[in-house]
């Protein structure tokens, strides 16, 4: 399998493309932004945005939350460094640690914000993993969704037009550019985040198994709607330089923000999704499909950034990623199946031309606070079968 020769990315990731040096257009875009962006510019523009905004409405914005290092440095910023009054808005997928929550609850004091949190129905939202993981190898189709239709829808609620979202994706896939200033608006969620699925699809797909008013935390608003709101969903790190690595050290030092351990990431890395105990999962299923974990994307992240050799990246990639994550057997609870049910789900959404090995994995670590996760026996009766259609 062909990986990128400046970082490890291989042809399997989604979205994206290699030249004729063998360089992968995510490293190309890192070229672009260290080398040709002006970010004096960009700061300029996110002041003329700020100006717009600040002080017209009840919130000056909104920021959507979930206590990882990107959303606590993007709220840290607006707050401090942009002096704005925001809307933190949390959606809660069902996964959040007790070392997040703790993070968060300080943040939130040291900062003096009003929080709106929403937690979906456990009935619905594990009918909609189990879809996702049938037709597209991704547990996930309800964080991705609900993080994104349910922050704009409120947004009109409360009749907020600014919305500040962290990194760009151009920091990491090529769905876009740093040549462009990327708006998180209903064609990046069609194109990035719903896995190709919108919420009236899921209506279908599920035959009944949940109502229309059920999914409509999932459903992105009508684009009148946000017309007539005068919308701007925008990436701070459109505006500003992004640099996890400094911004990590920046929310540690004025925030005591904790950092945890993740399966399947190596300790070095404990800034590293910490919000979802379900990440290892998420990981396996990556790797199990496109031949790539987490170490994987961020050994890139350290390479591009001159940080790590590729041969340590290769080290530590051989390490960590492509374990069975304990926490699979939590996983497995959730949803009522066995593990070869999910093996064949996952197997079936492998991208070519990786081929994913079952008999030759090894068990991951388990993690320290694994016996605080939750595990409340919730009966499924009806559950549907693991066939799609079926």
């Amino acid at each position: 399998m062909k990986s990128c020769a400046q970082c490890l990315l291989p042809e399997t990731a989604e979205a994206t493309t290699f030249d004729d040096t063998g360089t992968c257009s995510v490293c190309r875009q890192i070229e672009f932004k260290e080398e040709k962006v002006d970010w004096v510019d960009r700061a300029s523009q996110l002041d003329v945005l700020v100006a717009q905004y600040k002080d017209t409405g009840l919130y000056d914005c909104i920021v959507p939350f979930s206590g990882g290092k990107d959303s606590t440095y993007q709220l840290w910023y607006i707050v401090t460094q942009l002096k704005m009054k925001p809307l933190v808005v949390r959606f809660d997928h069902g996964f959040y640690r007790e070392t997040l929550e703790e993070n968060n609850k300080r943040t939130f004091k040291m900062l003096g914000v009003d929080v709106v949190q929403f937690t979906p129905s456990w009935h619905v939202v594990r009918e909609l993993m189990l879809e996702s993981l049938k037709r597209r190898g991704d547990f996930c189709w309800h964080c991705h969704t609900g993080i994104y239709a349910h922050t704009m829808q409120i947004a009109i609620r409360y009749e907020i037009p600014l919305l500040f979202w962290g990194e760009s994706l151009a920091e990491y896939q090529s769905f876009y550019s740093y040549e462009e200033m990327e708006e998180v608006d209903e064609k990046r969620f069609n194109r990035a985040m719903n896995l190709g699925m919108t919420a009236d699809d899921m209506f279908e797909f599920l035959g009944g198994r949940v109502t229309k008013r059920d999914l409509y935390p999932f459903a992105y608003p009508p684009r009148k709607e946000l017309q007539k709101l005068g919308c701007r969903s925008v990436c701070l790190g459109s505006y500003i330089k992004w640099d996890t690595k400094k911004q990590v050290e920046i929310i540690k030092k004025e925030l005591d923000w904790q950092g945890d351990r993740v399966e399947g990431i190596p300790p070095q890395f404990d800034y590293e999704k910490i919000e979802c105990h379900m990440q290892g999962i998420r990981d396996y299923l990556k790797y199990i499909k496109r031949g790539m974990g987490r170490t994987n994307h961020l050994a890139n992240i350290e390479i591009r950034n001159g940080r790590m050799t590729r041969e340590e990246g290769e080290r530590l990639e051989r390490e960590y990623d492509g374990k069975r994550p304990p926490s699979l057997d939590i996983f497995l609870e959730y949803l009522h199946m066995t593990e070869k049910e999910f093996l064949e789900a996952a197997m079936s959404h492998q991208v070519d031309p990786h081929r994913f090995q079952p008999n030759q994995v090894e068990d991951g670590e388990r993690m320290p606070d694994m016996d605080s996760w939750d595990r409340t026996t919730v009966p499924w009766p009806d559950r549907p079968s693991m066939k799609i259609g079926g």
